[in-house]
């Protein structure tokens, strides 16, 4: 559609204001509704998609399946307001690699997966109007490896409401954009350019080098913190060894102190035992001494058995 377009500055294809904001975008409903209403907080007409299921309900640009966008520009840009419901939405592109590739971001999904023609990515939103700054150059290169050309597709899923979707060949400050590019109704507002601020500098929301820069240091913190414990483990360990091993000494020290303890006992046993060998002998020979006075007399009492009774008279 834009192929030959000459592409500088804003490209919308979106805009809620305006006799037909949805002439190039096909209505693909089931159990929802697409509608024009007035949005208080932005006081002006936005377009508002919402449906019980976020697959079966969503808008498609450009209307006809056979034909692409064809835009060259790196950014899309989406001012959306958050539901407080599922959201998604998916871009097509295709690389230098003349591969079609599918980008999903979402608020429902907390990792990034990455496939061969579809990466799915997780999303945060802020309550009220977000302007989300996707850069499909990096994205493109950091999930595939290859260089982004053009956009084919875009797609936006229930639930939210639309005040514009646009693309760009950079990003600017707030006060650099036009007030009907802005993701707040109040050009004068001097809130606007801090909250535009944060939202860039909200590591969340995908706008490109400064996410890639974040979630690379929150890989670094993340393996930094796995090696400081895998160390912490390590040294807990060594320590447990360590008690283990001085257990064991003083367990075998017990054993050797009483091996020791038995030995000098039986030692002063082996000493003590002469004194009472003599004591025993000397208890012997005491008795064999008073032994043999009773032999004597079984001696005397047998003599005097042996010896008669009776006398013979002596002779006159």
């Amino acid at each position: 559609m834009f192929r030959n377009t000459f592409q500088s500055g804003f490209l919308s294809i979106l805009y809620a204001i305006g006799s037909k904001p949805l002439q190039i975008w096909r209505k693909n409903i089931n159990n929802g509704y697409v509608k024009r209403i007035t949005d208080f907080e932005m006081q002006s007409s936005v377009i508002e998609i919402c449906g019980a299921n976020v697959s079966t309900c969503f808008l498609t640009c450009p209307s006809n399946p056979k034909q692409t966008l064809g835009v060259k520009m790196p950014f899309l840009v989406l001012l959306i307001k958050y539901l407080k419901k599922y959201f998604t939405f998916e871009v097509q592109v295709i690389d230098d690699k003349n591969v079609k590739r599918r980008f999903r971001a979402s608020n429902y999904q907390s990792n990034t997966r990455v496939k061969p023609f579809i990466c799915t990515i997780p999303m945060k939103l802020d309550e009220g109007w977000n302007q989300i700054h996707f850069n499909l150059t990096d994205f493109t290169r950091r999930a595939y490896g290859t260089n982004y050309l053009e956009t084919l597709r875009v797609q936006i899923h229930a639930n939210c409401r639309i005040r514009r979707i646009y693309f760009t060949d950079q990003l600017l400050s707030s006060k650099s954009i036009p007030a009907e590019y802005r993701a707040f109704n109040n050009a004068n507002d001097d809130n606007a350019e801090e909250q535009y601020q944060n939202q860039l500098n909200d590591p969340n929301q995908m706008h490109g080098e400064e996410e890639y820069q974040y979630e690379q240091q929150q890989e670094i913190n993340q393996e930094q913190h796995i090696e400081h414990e895998e160390v912490h483990e390590q040294e807990q360990g060594n320590a447990e060894e360590g008690n283990a091993e001085e257990g064991n000494a003083e367990e075998q020290n017990p054993q050797q102190e009483g091996g020791e303890e038995q030995q000098n006992a039986e030692a002063e046993q082996q000493q003590g035992n002469p004194e009472e060998q003599q004591n025993q002998e000397g208890n012997n020979n005491g008795e064999v001494e008073q032994e043999q006075p009773k032999e004597n007399n079984e001696n005397n009492e047998e003599g005097a058995v042996e010896e008669p009774k009776e006398q013979p008279p002596a002779e006159q």
